[in-house]
């Protein structure tokens, strides 16, 4: 066998090792996705509601720790105390992947320490919403530890032309497999009692259920990823651990180096803030100004998870052609001629609703994806779970003016119209700030080669 054709032999099975990988890495959005869709979209945030009102004392408070909360806010609070939680425990974690080039162990440690407390909210019964409150702590706070460890894969498994595709199929099965489970879930709870189980038993099976789905399909990734590269050295040999916020600093120090990579942070953080906010509010639109009922908003997240599947793929197709920033650039304009088209949406009217839900479907996938993929090409080789920890904070743990701008908006004027429609300013800040980026000097700034088209 001649050298040309051993390297032609050793170029194909590099080639399909990468694909295999790649397969792999798919199938931790696939695992945990199921988490996000039918746990905190659908049913926990309702039903732990009840628990703390099972519990609450004759003025409606419950008391954990002895702080005086309405139950009513249980849930948000116990959310926001993930996020703080996240935002300690996720630069620990990056930094000890990068520092030890063991980014696997960690990821499996975070994944199945969420997905237990997700499978452990089957025991949420009668007034434990202590417990639910502990469960979904550790559950979110893990979810962010492992995608900042999911997402610093992308740089070692992709290479530079296929990143944007390959980030897109990720997105695309993670809102598949929750579309899918969304449906069986949604077959139990209606048709609860044809199954000989109460509704809110339904909902227990429903969210366990979750936590065994996250649970199983890490497997796969597990199995298929490999660490690679040596472990980076301490910055002084004995010196001990940072705290969160210690090395949140050091790596926004760090960052400070590539101005073009945080200014693409700042433009996301900005636009991401936006998306976070439609979604997390559209439902409040729809149902107490639109007067829509339960059932229909369901089905818009259901027709949003099955839309976001073909949009992500789609705009990672457009990528290929029009590179990643320009694809992003246009579905920051398509937002906002969804968003400023949803104002005018007839109340009553779910047909118009499920327009509207079509539309942040197409570009919800396919703006995440190709943010994720061009901010892999501005991490410098050996710092990849450092900074998507910084990328993650951003995804999740800053996401709080758009709900306040809504918010306030809504206290000024009493229309939730006004309120959505207050949204298009961070998709127009956000097209802004990030045409204003020079990405493929940012990439070379940070030491990485400049794909064809990005």
């Amino acid at each position: 066998m001649g050298t040309d054709t051993v390297k032609a032999v050793a170029a194909d099975d590099a080639v399909a090792e990468r694909r295999r990988e790649q397969r792999g890495w798919y199938f931790y959005d696939w695992a945990c996705s199921v988490y996000s869709t039918s746990v905190l979209t659908v049913f926990l945030g309702p039903y732990l509601t009840e628990i703390a009102k099972a519990a609450a004392d004759p003025e409606g408070y419950v008391h954990p720790l002895g702080i005086p909360v309405s139950a009513g806010s249980f849930f948000a609070y116990t959310v926001s105390a993930s996020v703080i939680v996240s935002v300690f425990v996720m630069p620990l974690a990056a930094a000890a992947a990068d520092r030890s080039g063991r980014k696997k162990p960690l990821l499996a440690v975070a994944a199945y320490l969420g997905a237990a407390a997700t499978a452990g909210m089957f025991f949420l019964d009668g007034d434990r919403y202590l417990l639910g409150g502990l469960l979904l702590i550790v559950a979110n706070a893990s979810l962010a530890v492992s995608m900042v460890l999911y997402n610093s894969y992308l740089p070692q498994i992709a290479p530079p032309e296929e990143r944007d595709a390959v980030s897109s199929r990720g997105w695309a099965f993670g809102y598949a497999a929750g579309a899918l489970v969304l449906v069986a879930n949604l077959v139990l709870f209606l048709g609860h009692d044809g199954f000989g189980v109460s509704e809110a038993t339904a909902v227990r099976i429903c969210l366990a259920s979750a936590g065994v789905w996250w649970g199983a399909f890490t497997l796969v990734p597990l199995k298929r990823l490999r660490d690679r590269g040596a472990p980076q050295p301490r910055p002084s040999q004995g010196a001990p651990p940072r705290g969160g916020l210690r090395q949140l600093r050091e790596t926004v120090r760090d960052m400070r180096r590539h101005p073009h990579t945080l200014a693409f942070l700042l433009a996301y953080l900005v636009y991401n803030d936006g998306v976070q906010t439609v979604i997390s509010q559209a439902s409040v639109y729809g149902s107490q100004e639109l007067g829509l009922d339960q059932s229909t908003l369901i089905v818009a997240v259901l027709l949003v998870q099955l839309l976001a599947v073909a949009g992500a793929l789609a705009m990672g197709r457009l990528a290929r052609t029009h590179g990643a920033k320009r694809t992003i650039l246009g579905s920051l304009a398509a937002w906002t001629v969804t968003i400023g088209a949803g104002y005018f949406l007839p109340a009553g009217a779910p047909a118009w609703f499920f327009v509207l839900a079509a539309g942040i479907g197409l570009v919800l996938g396919g703006t995440q994806a190709l943010s994720r993929s061009l901010f892999s090409h501005l991490v410098p080789r050996g710092k990849e779970a450092e900074y998507f920890s910084a990328y993650e904070i951003s995804d999740r743990g800053m996401a709080w003016l758009g709900p306040l701008i809504f918010g306030l908006t809504y206290q000024l004027t009493g229309s939730y119209r006004d309120a959505i429609v207050s949204l298009v300013a961070f998709f127009l800040v956000g097209f802004v700030l990030l045409s204003r980026v020079p990405v493929r000097r940012a990439v070379r700034d940070a030491g990485n080669p400049v794909p064809h088209r990005i």
